[in-house]
């Protein structure tokens, strides 16, 4: 599988993994593909891809408004999977994880929207509310082309962290704060024991994301994590430059990625 690949390549390499989160169809279908492609040519080593949804509860006012040019662009949860197949036409190797919530895919269909999904070409789906306790999440298991991220917040109780960690596929999605998704503040300075908290119940690489959003920060998080999230800041710099948002992505995001290098 393209995310268990890569991050075997990062450890065999002694490298951290970025991933850099973008909105699908952010700010149009063209010029979102644009965007994807530019990550993966500067080195990010997986993309992120959230898919618009109109009560993304879980995300600041940038991801916020990433979805809602998306949803206005005409981004759906078929041109979510469209806008991969477009990008395989010219990457097979930079994996996609889908970032999303529980009601796009169940009305898309469960069973129908992983076996899609995978052959879009997706590796993987983080579902933000959807409880790992819940009944559908066994139906998650049912398709192993896709892993089944795992997000675990600093307030997780330990005996949660044991579990989410032992079950945990591709990467897991270590929180540096709680809270909704932006830069607006710096990483916590409790980072380290919490990633060593993670580590001692599973071998999956642990990954840091929020709060990310410039190369000090990218830098002193990778020191004690497997690899870095940077997503608000990235989206922040599609905002800004709505005509050519590749470029300022490009400008924007090779600094951090050389900053854990």
């Amino acid at each position: 599988m393209r995310l268990d690949d890569t991050f075997a390549s990062l450890k065999q390499h002694n490298r951290k993994a970025f991933i850099a989160y973008v909105a699908a169809g952010d700010p149009t279908f063209d010029l979102s593909l644009e965007v994807m492609h530019t990550l993966a040519e500067i080195g990010a080593d997986v993309i992120e891809l959230g898919m618009p949804f109109s009560d993304p509860l879980a995300d600041g006012i940038v991801n916020q408004m990433a979805a809602d040019r998306a949803l206005k662009a005409g981004m759906s949860t078929r041109r979510t999977l469209d806008l991969i197949r477009a990008f395989r036409e010219k990457n097979s190797s930079t994996p996609i994880v889908l970032f999303t919530y529980l009601n796009p895919i169940f009305t898309y269909g469960f069973a129908k929207f992983q076996e899609d999904a995978v052959a879009a070409g997706a590796d993987g789906v983080l579902l933000l509310d959807l409880p790992h306790e819940a009944e559908l999440s066994k139906e998650l298991a049912e398709n192993p082309g896709l892993s089944h991220i795992r997000l675990i917040a600093p307030s997780t109780p330990p005996e949660r962290v044991k579990m989410l960690a032992a079950q945990a596929e591709g990467f897991i999605y270590a929180l540096s704060r709680s809270g909704v998704t932006g830069g607006h503040s710096a990483p916590a300075e409790t980072i380290p024991a919490q990633v060593a908290a993670i580590k001692a119940h599973t071998t999956v690489p642990v990954c840091v994301g929020f709060g990310i959003s410039n190369p000090e920060q990218a830098a002193l998080v990778a020191k004690s994590a497997d690899g870095i999230i940077v997503g608000s800041a990235i989206v922040k710099q599609v905002e800004l430059n709505l005509a050519n948002p590749a470029e300022a992505v490009r400008r924007f995001t090779l600094p951090l990625i050389a900053a854990i290098r």
